[in-house]
């Protein structure tokens, strides 16, 4: 415990020391304010606390540090930093869609897709259905909602059916949840690190572009859903015909070892979360989808306040003289370290690309040698590549929203419309950050379940499974976003 204290401790000093002396360093830096290498020494630090400590604190103290810089008032910073619309829908979000879970609504999701007779005696159907089971509900219900629900599951039908743990089959399922989550949680546009990244962007463009670059909801939905489903095909192939456990056990399966210990039957109050927490993805899908629609105009000028809306309707509801939802019950297991983070991230961005800081100058000098000669294609080919490997060693957060300024510097170069690249990027870097334990939460879930896994069969399947996803990307997502995202 007290070498943990001494790390935790090492750390922050570390983060600290990047924080207030980079800004002393005699570099140069060409186009970089004083101001700039202010903010430039915080994100560094930041980046550094947020892969060894508590991103609550790691967050909060970035946010305060750019307060006690040269940049702005504490004031100014606390109000572009809290006071951002999107900030406040992220807030609400997080807690409406927590209720999913705290209500255990995920649970009934979970059971139905597992008990399809489909998969009985079949065992790639089993896995399947699993997998794109798990992609759909990380996406849509809760990111690690999969992992906690079928874990515990799949425990017990290894167990029923004589599958020992660390067997090729238990451990390449035990892994292929959390793969799926990742890909999963990348879908909506309007949740978790996918808002963040569309938001960041909207951002930072202008400062590069001249221009907000807003990617559309309902084309982000269209290419990560298509990305998602061509990603889990692709995957379940390859481990039925490149991996090849043994799955003979698996056909004695029977539908009673799955329909063990049956969930009681929606009461009201769970209807009333479901209905509120489906009706507000749909509203704020529709005006990306049919934007001419009457009443869609409206509902895209007030998006912001839908999911404020919603959560008013969900405690305003009376279920047993009590209210179906409380704001109470959507704190409960709420992510403050990914809201945080998130927060922070999305400010951060913001101030670095600020004309004040010369940042957006410094890109484009170092960065128009390195680009310039190339066209489209190579700089995509090389732009993914090194996502796919940064991502797999850092926070997939940190690395979409490094790898934006990026895209905005090359085609502010080129005239090219950045919206299909940042798109298709940040998916893919979310989706991919499976391969250390480093790269994303799902990972480290996995490099913890010490139980069932080994860390060398995680890197062993896992770094495979990447390798595949940058090929797809490459060949099919990359196209499929130029085609559809505008």
């Amino acid at each position: 415990m007290k070498q943990n204290s001494n790390k935790m401790y090492l750390n922050a000093v570390v983060g600290l020391v990047l924080m207030l002396g980079f800004r002393y360093l005699p570099m140069e830096m060409p186009g970089i304010t004083p101001i700039g290498k202010q903010i430039f020494g915080i994100f560094l630090g930041t980046l550094y606390l947020w892969t060894t400590m508590d991103p609550v604190i790691a967050s909060l103290l970035a946010i305060f540090m750019i307060g006690a810089s040269d940049y702005a008032p504490m004031g100014q910073v606390l109000s572009g930093t809290f006071g951002n619309p999107m900030v406040v829908q992220i807030f609400f979000m997080m807690i409406l869609m927590n209720s999913l879970q705290t209500n255990r609504i995920s649970a009934y999701i979970g059971r139905f897709c597992m008990t399809r007779k489909i998969m009985i005696g079949r065992p790639w159907v089993f896995t399947t259905v699993m997998f794109i089971s798990s992609v759909l509900i990380s996406g849509f219900v809760g990111a690690f909602a999969p992992i906690f629900l079928f874990w515990p599951i799949l425990y017990e039908v290894f167990s029923d059916i004589g599958m020992e743990q660390y067997e090729a089959y238990p451990t390449l399922m035990v892994i292929l949840i959390p793969v799926a989550c990742a890909i999963g949680f990348t879908i909506p546009p309007y949740m978790s690190n996918g808002l963040a990244l569309i938001t960041n962007y909207a951002t930072i463009s202008p400062n590069f572009l001249g221009k907000q670059v807003i990617i559309n909801n309902g084309q982000w939905l269209f290419v990560s859903l298509s990305y998602a489903m061509i990603s889990s095909a692709a995957i379940i192939a390859l481990c039925k015909f490149v991996f090849r456990p043994d799955v003979s056990k698996l056909k004695n399966l029977t539908l009673e070892q799955l329909n063990r210990n049956p969930l009681p039957p929606l009461n009201m109050k769970q209807k009333v979360v479901a209905t509120c927490c489906a009706t507000m993805m749909v509203c704020m899908l529709l005006p990306s989808i049919i934007p001419s629609f009457p009443g869609m105009a409206w509902l895209s000028a007030n998006s912001y306040g839908l999911v404020i809306l919603f959560t008013i309707i969900a405690c305003a509801v009376q279920v047993d003289g009590k209210p179906a939802f409380t704001i109470k019950e959507g704190i409960g297991n709420f992510a403050w370290g990914t809201f945080f983070m998130m927060v922070s991230a999305i400010y951060i961005g913001s101030v670095l690309t600020n004309e004040s800081t010369g940042v957006v100058v410094f890109l484009n000098t170092i960065l128009s040698p390195i680009f310039g000669g190339m066209n489209m294609v190579m700089f995509s080919i090389v732009l993914l590549g090194i996502g796919c490997l940064l991502t797999n060693i850092c926070n997939s957060l940190v690395i979409g929203m490094l790898l934006q300024p990026v895209i905005a510097t090359y085609c502010a170069q080129t005239g090219v419309n950045s919206a299909p690249l940042v798109a298709i990027m940040s998916i893919f870097v979310l989706s991919c950050a499976i391969a250390t334990p480093a790269a994303s939460p799902f990972a480290a879930m996995m490099f913890g379940n010490k139980e069932w896994l080994h860390a060398k069969d995680i890197y062993k399947y896992n770094v495979v499974i990447v390798a595949m996803e940058l090929a797809l990307v490459l060949l099919i997502g990359l196209p499929l976003a130029n085609a559809i995202i505008h």
